[in-house]
């Protein structure tokens, strides 16, 4: 589809929404131009299972070359299209057709994600300029492309004077490439070097230019410049802006294609720190480990001690339990959920059955007829052929037809290179449990789409016993206002947090799955050396994405209270999260289908705006962080390693994990043994918190909602009064609960509230 169509049909949609507008330019007769074709659900033929088909059949009536660019299904039940007027004027007098409308014009404001966070919303509540324009975020990366327009510094002043970093010289980036928005980029290879080698400049550049893409995307996720008429071959049209338009940024390149070393890392934490970023964004994770022997842990607790907020990713390892990294208290960990827009894709098989699923495939479309299917592991010389893994497929098995490929084991954009250099002409990506009903669109060399686990059955059960299986694939464009949204992403990783089980980890979720933002310009979209496509924005999806969006919503905070601590800042988005829709109903689990858990989305998805006022917030310095050290039984040497700093643990004190002051509470349980297996004795713990106040003075009460009546909660006191700005008060929980079985979990949800301020902590019990 062309790039022109997409960004046009954009401008209806959201003229739809808003009602601003002007009428586009009068065409020619012979003139081809959009129209948006509302048509009457209730009309549609007993012949047709699927409106996809219904749509299709009456476009095909009035022109065979034309396709349908998007589809609609809650503004309006049908489609657009490109047309000539005499065809719009055919189409109207069809039957089931309520109208065509011409094309309108309207100007876009955002890409999806700042517009679903409710972004555009801040300018009424304080000015988002000079102040914001004060704070620097560190990206810790794989670079910047800086010829990006994301990275324009039009409006901007002077940069900081507090700013101490600079533009190193490398290959293929000199000085003259920062400017007032990126005030510094660095890179970091020794490490990576003395590991695989010398960097080979012929295919990644050693300077702080990104070869990959992963960072420039990050980077401008969390802090881009806007640029109006930004897509993806079309897709996703809009304006794109990062969260924190206003803010500086400072690339610190410590990732290579070969990858992250922790030598490179640390030094790239340490050089953020003396530069004078006032957060840092990283990406990047591994495997747990103790908190003195994790350089990520360390470095962002010297960076935390310096005041600057760490926001890092939760893994993609969802959505297996305990699959987490980067849980240290310290640190902001963030989870992945989806927005309100999709890229649907349409299947249709030979036995008339369809299904939606996902692509950002933008090139040439498949016939529209229907073309022979076959299953990847019946056509492969492979015992894993079924995953589409290089080599594995027989070529005269697979041409001229559409494979069906298993997810897993390589990349998905990969599999279907495999199918396309075996000669395949199309792909079908099937979900297995892992990823249940998740779609992650890919901007694939061929016609491809990825489909849901129940959809995949169906499909591989069709291909297995039909005598000549045949799919029709087809593509849908950009679809808004999607619902249920946001959904946690099956990929996000999820606790419990197995290193430190009082603590809840993921802290909150916030937007990850098929996000639009900056790329660089010396590789395609996909990533593979052979994809020889340039775009100045892409669509991908991780952890890695919703990372920076909280690092830039961290960085508007920032901005409006710049005397509050990093802890402020991630207690003021963790309290203020959201874990219900509007209707009540709690944020789902896209790999289950179910209502998610605190395990699943911490506190829940953050919500920027009310995060701006959040009436109190849960407080940490230095030494509560040491105490916390103590609680956990660390000795002064592994104190030191930790924290960088002499502190020997009072043996008077007792030092306990549940009185550390956390936004959230986590209650693991030991299952009793005894006579018989087990003991009905309750067991009772007692967590302890300190609210600070950071608005107006105000008397909050609490109350206490649990999904289980096996445990008592009780909060004393009830009541809190706060006279004073920054006053503290202190409270209690505790938990009654006998013994349930081991593996057992159960959540709740602690709220106090003074009528206008809503301070919200999840609590998660386990029992082991």
């Amino acid at each position: 589809m062309k790039m022109l169509a997409f960004k046009f049909l954009q401008i209806i949609f959201l003229l739809l929404l808003s009602g601003r507008y002007t009428i586009a330019e009068n065409p020619t007769h012979q003139a081809k131009k959009t129209y948006i074709i509302h048509m009457d659900k209730s009309t549609m033929p007993a012949s047709y299972n699927d409106h996809l088909l219904w749509f299709d059949s009456s476009l095909k009536s009035v022109s065979d070359s034309a396709e349908m660019l998007y589809t609609y299904k809650h503004v309006a039940h049908g489609y657009s299209t490109r047309l000539t007027v005499q065809e719009a004027e055919i189409l109207a007098k069809q039957p089931g057709i309520l109208s065509v409308t011409p094309e309108v014009r309207y100007e876009l404001h955002t890409t999806r994600t700042p517009e679903f966070l409710g972004l555009q919303k801040t300018s009424t509540l304080f000015p988002a300029s000079d102040q914001q324009s004060q704070v620097i975020i560190g990206v810790l990366d794989t670079g910047v492309w800086p010829e990006l327009k994301s990275l324009d510094d039009t409006g901007l002043g002077p940069v900081p004077s507090s700013w101490k970093g600079e533009c190193e010289i490398g290959n293929n980036m000199n000085s003259s490439n920062c400017n007032r928005k990126l005030v510094g980029a660095r890179f970091f290879s020794k490490g990576y070097e003395a590991a695989l080698g010398p960097v080979d400049e012929t295919t990644e550049s050693k300077s702080a230019r990104d070869d990959d893409g992963h960072g420039s995307h990050t980077l401008t996720t969390a802090a881009g410049s806007a640029v109006s008429e930004a897509s993806l071959f079309g897709l996703a049209s809009g304006t794109a802006r990062g969260m924190a338009t206003q803010a500086r940024v400072a690339v610190y390149k410590v990732c290579w294609l070969g990858g992250c070393f922790t030598s490179d890392i640390a030094a790239g934490i340490d050089k953020a720190i003396e530069d004078g970023v006032n957060i840092l964004s990283m990406s990047i994770g591994g495997s747990l480990m103790d908190y003195y022997r994790d350089i990520i842990a360390i470095g962002a607790f010297t960076a935390t001690s310096h005041g600057i907020l760490v926001s890092t990713s939760a893994g993609n390892g969802g959505p297996s339990p305990g699959s987490l990294s980067n849980v240290a208290p310290w640190i902001t960990t963030v989870g992945a959920g989806t927005i309100d827009r999709d890229f649907p894709a349409y299947i249709t098989l030979g036995n008339g059955k369809a299904y939606t699923g996902a692509s950002l495939y933008s090139g040439k479309p498949l016939p529209d007829s229907p073309l022979p299917l076959v299953y990847a592991g019946n056509v492969s010389n492979s015992t894993v052929g079924y995953l589409c893994i290089p080599g594995s497929l027989v070529p005269t098995k697979v041409s001229g037809k559409i494979v069906i490929c298993e997810r897993g084991g390589n990349s998905r954009v990969e599999k279907g290179l495999v199918v396309k250099t075996a000669g395949g002409i199309g792909m079908i990506l099937a979900n297995n449990e892992e990823f249940g009903e998740e779609l992650v669109a890919d901007p694939h060399l061929l016609p491809a789409a990825a489909l849901g686990q129940r959809s995949s059955n169906v499909l591989k059960d069709y291909a297995f016993s039909s005598p000549n299986p045949t799919a029709k694939l087809t593509f849908g464009g950009t679809h808004l206002q999607v619902q249920p949204s946001p959904v946690v992403a099956a990929f996000s990783s999820r606790g419990p947090n197995i290193l430190t089980p009082k603590i809840l980890k993921p802290d909150l979720i916030a937007p990850g799955v098929n996000i639009l933002a900056g790329w660089t310009g010396a590789v395609g979209p996909t990533g593979l050396t052979v994809d020889t496509r340039h775009v100045n924005f892409n669509i991908i999806s991780g952890t890695s994405m919703s990372c920076p969006h909280v690092s830039g919503l961290a960085a508007i905070l920032k901005g409006a209270h710049p005397e509050w601590s990093p802890a402020a800042i991630r207690s003021a988005l963790m309290t203020t999260a959201y874990t219900s829709y509007k209707n009540g109903q709690t944020i789902q689990d896209v790999a289950t289908g179910q209502p998610g858990t605190p395990f699943d989305y911490g506190a829940g998805h953050v919500d920027p705006v009310a995060a701006l006022d959040p009436g109190l917030v849960y407080d940490t310095n230095v030494d509560d962080y040491l105490n916390f050290f103590c609680a956990l039984n660390y000795t002064s040497f592994q104190i030191k390693l930790a924290a960088r700093r002499d502190f020997t643990c009072d043996s008077k004190k007792n030092y306990r994990v549940e009185d550390f002051n956390y936004p959230s509470f986590a209650v693991p349980f030991e299952t009793a043994s005894g006579i018989g297996g087990g003991s009905d004795a309750p067991t009772t713990v007692k967590y302890t918190r300190t609210l600070t106040n950071v608005g107006t003075p105000g008397t909050y009460k609490a109350s206490v909602s649990s999904r289980s009546s096996s445990v008592k909660i009780v909060v004393e006191p009830q009541t809190l009064s706060f006279a004073e700005l920054y006053e503290k008060k202190s409270y209690t929980v505790t938990f009654t609960s006998s013994s349930m079985p081991s593996g057992t979990n159960s959540f709740a949800y602690l709220e106090w509230t003074d009528g206008k301020h809503r301070v919200g902590s999840p609590i998660a019990l386990s029992w082991t």
